[in-house]
């Protein structure tokens, strides 16, 4: 990987090799410095590259034809799925939701403006090879339950991109995803999250003006309204668990749903407005959970899934509606010192560049019966903000310090009070 200009980029390895995985952000914090000062690196530089070291085995190889080749095949204990039939689909779907918006910025002739539309152009042909029938690519979504699940991050990808990775798809490549996209109307859905996969599918659907079921986008609505637990968390079924669902799921796809719904005169304003204050306070929530250091609490199902925590705040970061009090800068350093934490912690990656199971390095312990290599992509959709034009005050507003930190030197900070709605 190269650095600022992509020619002159040390690897994010070989930093790691020479810091201490928290030793940057810990002096950040005393400091109140950018914590890539000695990088080098901005913070969008860091996240660019970043995004790119995770996203390149995986959009570059399914460019290729070669994704079904090379992913490594590394299960959770007691792996419970047809391997083979699922983490490809997995991989790629999830990895291309959460590069959506940054592709979706216009060329420029800038380093990074001309890397993304590499990236770009190969997420097109990935796309073509992944609903081709006679690619070595070809992915699954007629076998199986769990295709449901990441052709709703497909989905998602067209939906926040959709002049970027939708419009200038082919007729036939339309044509072929659209038909996998119906045939996933076999699958009964889990009667908890799912009900929003199978809901962001057929909303995909109507967006593009295809026949699209309305009952399935009908359940997942009244389902998650009834599931509202309070103070911004949604059960995740009839019963609450804590984890991390109402980041990886829950807030962002019910609200992009609920938007298509509503974009075409389907569903409720009031509903998505509702659902929207709901996110808000989630990730109100979520920067507070940021330590000074960029950790955050370990608990829940499916914590290898990294970054994908902290959906909720990248997209409202993205979409410009933070909760009132949280500055852009704040959220984007609070990030990126998770991202640190996190990716430069020495396992996260294998010798080839794969991510590896685990939060923070490689720990397969912590894995779950349904995790594989394809699963952990769903890390990406911690970096929406990269959609954000680089002059975007999100990106060149000055550092400031998140909540935790401003808590823990003592300084003024907002009271924290529950919400009611």
């Amino acid at each position: 990987m190269e650095r600022r200009d992509f020619i002159r980029m040390a690897p994010l390895a070989g930093i790691a090799g020479m810091v201490a995985p928290g030793a940057a952000v810990a002096a950040a914090a005393k400091t109140g410095e950018n914590v890539h000062t000695a990088a080098g690196l901005t913070d969008r530089e860091y996240q660019v590259q970043l995004l790119q070291r995770i996203a390149n085995p995986i959009v570059d190889n399914m460019a290729k034809g070669t994704l079904k080749k090379n992913l490594p095949k590394e299960k959770g204990p007691g792996y419970g799925l047809g391997l083979e039939k699922v983490t490809y689909l997995e991989a790629f779907g999830r990895c291309i939701s959460g590069l959506a918006p940054w592709l979706a910025l216009p060329d420029d002739a800038t380093a990074e403006g001309k890397q993304r539309k590499k990236v770009r152009e190969q997420v097109l042909q990935g796309i073509v090879n992944g609903v081709n029938p006679a690619s070595p690519d070809y992915l699954n979504f007629r076998s199986e339950s769990q295709p449901l699940v990441d052709a709703a991050y497909l989905c998602q990808t067209f939906m926040r991109a959709p002049e970027a990775l939708w419009k200038p798809l082919d007729n036939t490549t339309k044509k072929n995803i659209v038909t996998e996209l119906k045939e996933l109307r076999r699958i009964r859905p889990a009667y908890n999250n799912w009900l929003l996969f199978a809901g962001m599918v057929e909303a995909f659907l109507l967006s593009i003006h295809e026949e699209y079921e309305p009952l399935r986008t009908m359940v997942a609505t009244q389902k998650m309204k009834e599931w509202y637990a309070g103070d911004g968390f949604y059960s995740d079924g009839p019963q609450f668990s804590l984890d991390y669902y109402n980041g990886y799921v829950i807030h962002p796809m019910l609200t992009d749903m609920l938007r298509v719904l509503v974009d075409n005169n389907q569903g409720s304003k009031a509903d998505y407005d509702q659902a929207m204050k709901r996110m808000q306070r989630y990730a109100e929530l979520q920067e507070r959970m940021i330590a000074p250091d960029g950790t955050y609490p370990a608990v829940g199902r499916s914590m290898t899934y990294r970054t994908a925590a902290f959906q909720p705040l990248a997209q409202l970061a993205l979409m410009h509606q933070l909760p009132e009090g949280i500055v852009p800068a704040q959220v984007r350093c609070a990030l990126t010192a998770v991202m640190k934490r996190i990716f430069e912690m020495e396992g996260t990656f294998d010798k080839q560049g794969w991510l590896q199971l685990g939060i923070c390095g490689h720990q397969p312990e912590v894995a779950d019966v349904y995790t594989s290599t394809g699963s952990l992509y769903i890390c990406t959709n911690g970096f929406l903000a990269l959609g954000l034009p680089a002059e975007d005050p999100f990106w060149s507003a000055a550092p400031a310090e998140w909540t935790a930190q401003k808590v823990w030197s003592g300084k003024p900070i907002k009271k924290d009070y529950h919400v009611t709605y």
